[in-house]
Formats: structure tokens, sequence, C-alpha cells
């Protein structure tokens, strides 16, 4: 069965610094036509890292559109469409945590929204996690570190303390495979 949706028109609605917004009309593949919202996203990296003790390496920050703190790995846009996840999962460890990773290997990718969006996240496990990291947080970004047992994941899940995709994809991992 044929799904292929297919662009008619375009028309930008939001330039943003890091997303654009646009409405476009497509052909369906029954013919018809339909609007489509799509939001351009550079993509992202994520890592999940886990200490010498055994313990998730989590940031604790709050997301203003959905207003509350959330637990999160560590994870952060990529610096436009040409830079390497691997190279943005080392560095978002580093900047939000005081941990470090000498590499990352890549664990899985996956769309966050794509219903209506298209950024890519690319998840990484980090290798050599140390806690020696000199960078620092966003000027825009209060992040509060947070280490968990494997113990304390299990309990955080099973009582829906973790809302986060990609945290929840990363830690049943952890669970499941390491």
């Amino acid at each position: 069965m044929n799904l292929t949706e297919t662009k008619i028109s375009s028309e930008e609605v939001y330039h943003g610094t890091f997303i654009n917004v646009f409405e476009d009309t497509v052909c369906l593949p029954n013919g018809n036509q339909a609007q489509r919202i799509v939001v351009q996203h550079p993509g992202a990296a994520a890592v999940l890292a886990v200490t010498s003790e055994q313990k998730v390496v989590l940031v604790r920050q709050w997301r203003y559109p959905v207003g509350e703190a959330l637990l999160e790995i560590p994870a952060g846009k990529l610096d436009g469409k040409n830079e390497d996840p691997a190279h943005a999962a080392v560095r978002e460890l580093a900047e939000e945590t005081p941990y470090t990773a000498t590499e990352v290997k890549l664990i899985h990718t996956f769309y966050t929204v794509p219903g209506f969006g298209d950024e890519k996240m690319y998840l990484y496990l980090a290798e050599n996690v140390q806690a020696d990291s000199k960078l620092s947080a966003d000027e825009d970004e209060i992040i509060e570190p947070v280490l968990l047992s494997r113990e304390e994941v299990r309990k955080a899940l099973a009582s829906n303390q973790i809302h986060d995709g990609k945290t929840l994809i990363a830690l049943q991992y952890w669970l499941l495979y390491c």
C-alpha cells in the first residue's frame, strides 16, 4: 500500500533560532489534499552515562511547556545539521553534569514527535565516565544533577516519576542490556 504524502506547497509561518514552522499542503495517496504543520529542528543528542558505582547520571530541570521539573538524561540540540551527534552527546554530558566520557557508542536513533516535527534524537551510551567536567550549563539552563541506582530507577519508573520519552528509552535499555 502506498502511504506517501507529496508536498504541493509550503509556507513558513515562524522562523526561530533553532526551529522553523511550516504549513504545508500535501497530496494524499488517495488524491485528496490535506494541511500539515511541520516543525523543523536540527536534531538532538542524548547520553546514557553510568558511573563506576553503577549509578545513572540524570538531570532535573524545569520544562516550561509542561509546567514541571522533569528528570532526564543529559541531552541537547545539535549545533546545526552538520554537527556530529556523538560530539554533541559528549558536550551535553560535560555541560549539564559534573561528568565526562572519553567516547560514546550509538544505542539508537528515533524521531521525538513525528506527528508534527522532524527532530531526530541520537541516543548514546557513554564510556569511561569520570567526574571531572570543567564545563557548565548554558546561562538559561538551571540544572540539578541526580544519580540513581538500578533499584532507584526501577522505583522511579514504577511510580511514574519519569515522564520524558528519551529518558524512558535510555533507562529501559540500561535495565535490560547493561
